[in-house]
């Protein structure tokens, strides 16, 4: 009965252990990184709001938006979650939105969407806002609340599957890039 209890009082340490370090992670912004190791410790958390939370923003910065599905589901129990995959929703909803518009001409110019503080919100809403009456490669587009950065929007080619990419500049720099598909 002793061994049961230290072993139940060690898994339960080792759990503390595992949420501990996805939360270090994040806050060093080694977003990939908490990603990855979110992913790993996913069953033992699926319960776990401030997991789920922290791994689905740690997955939203390293822009493995896809891998966000999941949480989203399950965050429901708390206002705060509840809040976090409307949030994360809206993203998924607007990358989905902006790939079918780029690659098969999908109109979304009428839509009337929420959106977020996100990169590829506020491209979503500059492509949404801009006259498509000539198809272009690339779309080149300045962020109003900060002059000095710009975004460029176009597809890449480079292998089977077709992807979106974002890349982010401040100034002339390239501070940025997100591939999404």
């Amino acid at each position: 009965m002793k061994t049961l209890i230290w072993l139940l009082i060690f898994g339960v340490s080792l759990l503390a252990d595992a949420k501990k370090e996805m939360f270090n992670l994040y806050q060093n912004e080694q977003y990939t990184q908490a990603c990855s190791y979110g992913l790993k410790e996913f069953s033992a958390y699926r319960k776990d709001e401030e997991f789920l939370s922290l791994y689905a923003f740690s997955c939203l910065h390293a822009d493995y938006i896809n891998r966000l599905a999941l949480p989203i589901a399950m965050l429901k129990r708390s206002k705060e979650a509840r809040s976090n995959a409307t949030y994360l929703s809206i993203i998924v909803m607007q990358k989905k939105m902006l790939y079918h518009a780029l690659i098969d001409g999908y109109d979304i110019s009428q839509l009337k969407l929420p959106t977020t503080d996100y990169v590829l919100s506020k491209v979503f809403d500059l492509y949404a806002k801009d006259d498509h009456s000539q198809k272009r490669t690339v779309y080149l587009y300045r962020d109003s609340a900060s002059p000095k950065v710009t975004y460029k929007l176009y597809i890449s080619r480079k292998s089977s599957i077709k992807k979106m990419v974002i890349e982010e500049y401040y100034d002339t720099i390239l501070a940025h890039r997100h591939v999404y598909w």
